[in-house]
């Protein structure tokens, strides 16, 4: 429940910064003004006092960088899984046979240099198949 309030008042705030943010004035020419635009006379002219949206920029930024690391470590410490806390049949891992005739590499190893067994061998008298 606490997570639920804490996003909620983040999203708010959010909202809030992105608003103040795009009602601000500019302050210089931007790039314009680096690169010798008509702009400001000084690279580092007097800063004006600080303005209402200023303030309030500076305090949503830190509410918004604060509740980000709250809600981030409330995130790790939580349910490790989205289906975590679901009631159902969940992930059931398929039962592991072996199969059945299969030999094992060792067996394999030392066969090679034996005889083959008389059941395996092909009769001499059977005829080739047609190509």
């Amino acid at each position: 429940m606490l997570s639920v309030l804490l996003t909620a008042v983040h999203v708010l705030v959010c909202l809030f910064l992105v608003v103040v943010v795009l009602m601000q004035q500019g302050k210089g020419g931007g790039l314009q003004a680096a690169f010798g635009g008509s702009g400001s006379d000084a690279a580092f002219g007097a800063r004006s006092s600080a303005t209402l949206l200023t303030r309030a920029t500076t305090v949503l930024g830190a509410l918004f960088m604060v509740g980000s690391m709250t809600l981030a470590i409330m995130g790790q410490r939580g349910e490790s899984s989205l289906l975590s806390g679901v009631d159902g049949p969940g992930f059931q891992p398929a039962p592991v046979t072996a199969p059945a005739d299969a030999p094992a590499p060792a067996a394999l190893a030392e066969d090679e240099g034996a005889e083959p067994d008389a059941e395996t061998e092909e009769p001499a008298d059977a005829p080739e198949e047609p190509r």
